[in-house]
């Protein structure tokens, strides 16, 4: 039975927060959490707020808006409205665009240590994992939503998920509480929707107890994703090529292909990006270890790529556009950003680098082009061809045509911040200009 005391039980189970944020859409189930918050806010020790969503996809929205603030007010409960005005994109899942948007909203309002509230419940535990079991989900997806999880600067918490829709409904009931009826809610076509009109009442009908169980076989899932993770994160300490943000292949292939699979997706997971598919995963393995030695393959998904060079590999978000024709000039003094997400150069004075002479005589110029041919670097008798010094270096065949060229009265004086070139080298204890490459 859903009441404040047994509410209040579970709220105190999650982290204790500098404030808590009410997600409120004005809806019978996050209305019923707001109810609640207000009934407990005195027993709490922080503040107690909500935040209303506005997608404007549907014509009243603003109109719930305003409900939502009278409803929080009503209960003294200030609430603060996101103006979203969501543009769908067409072929993609309108429902998940609005949930991928609400939530990087959320994340970005939310303060330092502060707890997002939802009001998802135990049916709501068991429509997620039903969807990602559709969907082919592994044990991570399985293991559906957590009772709190990182959010932003803060946490989200939900509170309700050990308590049934009907205990959340018959609260509702008993206390007379009104609410908005979004009528998206009865449109079928969404997965979730139709899950909840026509598949979960079957199933029901006949395992009376069919949210409690999926439930159940979400946190089971949970743990065994956790020692998952465990694994996957002793084993990325392994393969990563001397501790740094590369993967070594030799040291991947070791691995047996279960493990090397949840090394990849530990590995895109820590650097921020989206974990891509199984079938994505198996080209990852495949194609990046049975390519030729001489070969430099690539897999991409949404918003990443994965490529291959020598025995490592590289994760990193897709390449801009960079025009090979472009010149940028330089004061030589601040620094200066780059174009196509490369970053900016900074300059530091102090032992080695380029003549402080030449480099105030200017003017100084940036340009992007592929290098070819040979170069004589300052210090050095003789030339060498620029494909052994990027070979020396290791840069990447993707790299090579991105790297900034530094150039004084015209001349090539040096490549990004790998190498400078004669005759603009300062000499042994001469004091120079370092140039600095913040990628």
């Amino acid at each position: 039975m859903l009441t404040p005391e047994s509410f209040l039980e579970h709220l105190q189970r999650l982290p204790e927060p500098a404030a808590y944020q009410i997600a409120y859409s004005g809806g019978r189930d996050s209305h019923v959490l707001l109810h609640l918050m207000a009934g407990v806010a005195e027993q709490l020790m922080v503040p107690v707020m909500a935040v209303h969503i506005d997608h404007g996809l549907q014509q009243n929205s603003s109109r719930w808006a305003r409900h939502c603030v009278r409803s929080c007010n009503n209960l003294g409960i200030s609430c603060h409205c996101i103006e979203l005005n969501l543009t769908p994109i067409t072929g993609e899942s309108l429902e998940a665009q609005a949930r991928d948007v609400r939530y990087r909203a959320l994340a970005d309002w939310l303060g330092n240590d502060e707890l997002l509230l939802t009001a998802h419940h135990r049916q709501d535990q068991a429509e997620t994992v039903l969807l990602q079991l559709l969907r082919g989900a592994g044990p991570a997806g399985l293991s559906a939503m957590p009772r709190v999880s990182p959010l932003g600067r803060g946490y989200l918490g939900r509170p309700l998920l050990e308590f049934d829709a009907a205990a959340v409904a018959g609260y509702a009931q008993s206390r007379g509480l009104c609410w908005v009826e979004d009528p998206s809610n009865r449109e079928t076509r969404f997965d979730r929707n139709y899950l909840r009109r026509e598949v979960i009442p079957l199933l029901t009908a006949r395992w009376p107890a069919m949210a409690r169980t999926l439930s159940r076989s979400a946190r089971h899932c949970a743990e065994a994703q956790t020692l998952i993770d465990e694994l996957a994160a002793g084993d990325l300490q392994q393969v990563r090529d001397a501790g740094g943000p590369q993967l070594s292949l030799s040291a991947l292939s070791g691995l047996s292909p279960p493990r090397a699979r949840a090394v990849l997706r530990a590995w895109v997971r820590q650097a921020g990006f989206q974990v891509p598919d199984s079938a994505r995963l198996d080209r990852l393995l495949h194609e990046m270890i049975g390519a030729a030695v001489d070969r430099n393959p690539m897999v991409h998904w949404s918003g990443t790529e994965v490529r291959r060079y020598r025995d490592r590999l590289y994760l990193m978000a897709p390449l801009q556009p960079l025009s090979v024709g472009e010149v940028l000039s330089w004061d030589g003094v601040s620094p200066l950003p780059l174009p196509a997400g490369l970053g900016r150069l900074r300059v530091g004075q102090g032992i080695g680098g380029i003549r402080a002479g030449c480099w105030n005589a200017g003017p100084l110029e940036i340009r992007f082009g592929r290098l070819s041919g040979r170069l004589r670097l300052a210090g050095e008798g003789r030339s060498r061809s620029v494909k052994q010094l990027f070979q020396e270096r290791a840069v990447p065949p993707w790299e090579r045509s991105r790297l900034p060229l530094i150039y004084l009265r015209d001349e090539l004086a040096a490549v990004a911040d790998l190498w400078v070139c004669e005759p603009f080298g300062s000499g042994e204890g001469e004091p120079g200009m370092g140039i600095e490459w913040e990628r």
